[in-house]
């Protein structure tokens, strides 16, 4: 098992804030990991290669795909964010959750 804990700023789009990240276990292959992970309020782009299924504990987020259609979630939902996903995280609030990421194999041909 695999523990780390890692403190880092990804310079998120529309501010700075600082984001905090544990992650609890990966798997030998590096396709599978969970953790925790906490921001202040914060807009990031994104863009995912992996799946990763999120327990909201604490704040609000918005997620804004490329279309421009909006979700929002908030403390004690749970939510999928698939492969292939792209637009925005928004951290409305400081936010804490725990995730659970799967980066899908990729088929050659």
């Amino acid at each position: 098992m695999t523990i780390r804990s890692i403190r880092f700023d990804p310079a998120p789009a529309l501010e700075k804030a600082a984001t905090t990240v544990h992650e609890w276990y990966q798997d030998r292959t590096g396709a599978f990991s969970a953790g925790f992970w906490a921001s202040e309020p914060s807009e990031i782009e994104v863009k995912y290669d992996e799946d990763e299924f999120c327990v909201l504990i604490a704040g609000i987020v918005e997620l804004t795909d490329a279309s421009g259609h909006v979700e929002t979630y908030e403390a004690g939902q749970s939510f999928l964010i698939p492969s292939g996903f792209t637009g925005t995280w928004k951290s409305v609030t400081p936010v804490r959750k725990f995730y659970v990421v799967h980066l899908p194999k990729v088929c050659a041909g």
